[in-house]
Parts: C-alpha cells; sequence; structure tokens
C-alpha cells in the first residue's frame, strides 16, 4: 500500500517544496484592523490626562511591543490602541476631576491603531512618513472612521528620535 502512495506522496512534496511563500504585503494607513481582544493587552500608558484636548486617554501595547527597550525601539510587529475618551465637564464648562485630581473618562470618542511592520506606510510623503508606522481610525461602535491619519503622523513626527512613539521615555521610566 505504501509503495503504489509512495510516488504521490513525493511528487506532492516536491510541489509544496517549490512553491514561494509570499508574505503579507506591507499595510498603508487605514488598513491595520482593530484588534479584537486588545483590552487584554499590557497598558502602555494609563488614564493619559489631555486637558488641552478635554480627553482621557487609555494607551495598550500588543506582546511584540512589549518586549521594546529604551535603546532598542519597538520591533516590527509592535501594535498600540489607543482609546481617546471625552473627559467628563462640570456644569460650568471646567473640566471634571476625581477624587485623585484626574480628568474623570466620559463616552469614548475614538480608537486609533498605530502599528509598524516592513515597509509599512510607503505610500505616505515623505515628509509625512513616520518610520515604518501605520495608523488607522475607528469610532466607538469599531466601523472605521472617516478621520485623516495625516494628523496621527502629524503629532508623531516630532518624535522621530523616539521611534515616533509619544511618551516613549515616560512608558521607560516606569
Amino acid at each position: 500500500m505504501l509503495r503504489t502512495k509512495l510516488p504521490v506522496l513525493i511528487a506532492s512534496l516536491l510541489v509544496v517544496g517549490c512553491a514561494t511563500v509570499t508574505a503579507p504585503r506591507p499595510l498603508n494607513d487605514g488598513e491595520l484592523a482593530l484588534p479584537a481582544a486588545y483590552t487584554s493587552w499590557q497598558k502602555f500608558l494609563s488614564a493619559v490626562q489631555r486637558p488641552d484636548a478635554k480627553q482621557v486617554r487609555e494607551i495598550y501595547m500588543n506582546p511584540a511591543g512589549a518586549s521594546a527597550t529604551a535603546a532598542g525601539g519597538f520591533p516590527n510587529g509592535t501594535v498600540f490602541v489607543m482609546e481617546n475618551y471625552a473627559a467628563e465637564a462640570n456644569g460650568d464648562g471646567s473640566l471634571a476631576a476625581g477624587p485623585d485630581g484626574k480628568l474623570v473618562k466620559g463616552k469614548l470618542l475614538r480608537v486609533f491603531v498605530m502599528g509598524k511592520g516592513q515597509d509599512w506606510g510607503q505610500a505616505v510623503p515623505e515628509p509625512l512618513r513616520n518610520g515604518d508606522w501605520v495608523y488607522s481610525s475607528y469610532l466607538p461602535d469599531g466601523t472605521r472612521s472617516p478621520d485623516d491619519t495625516n494628523a496621527c503622523r502629524g503629532c508623531h513626527l516630532p518624535a522621530a528620535s523616539k521611534d515616533y512613539v509619544q511618551r516613549y521615555d515616560e512608558h521607560f521610566a516606569r
């Protein structure tokens, strides 16, 4: 029985062995999916206070990002997810603070995803390129947002010496 199936097995192995394996194509802005279980990831930073934007932010990073070092930066495969919440306001329009003095999180406004991969973001014009990082934006219900990711790029561009990651030093100081 094995003798009759051996030629078929060898031919199958040759075909599989000769097949070319293609890596996934590099991603561009807007193509990075919202990870389903990102809230189970390690927090990059928690309850980031942004009174200037009237927001509180929660930032998660996947296990690849958690392996980063301050000296080496973030490896390809790193993904950050940032939830932007409206800061609650008092009746007079001032921002509400909790017992700890921090802004109080209100409703979820947007969820942003930032990911790094080899040759990602190559369609971005050079002056706005953030290394190999790409960005996507989602509404609270998980649907893609029409937000212009160039705003993300503009915010992260000044952090070029810190692998384009805002609050890089703050994270690694913990």
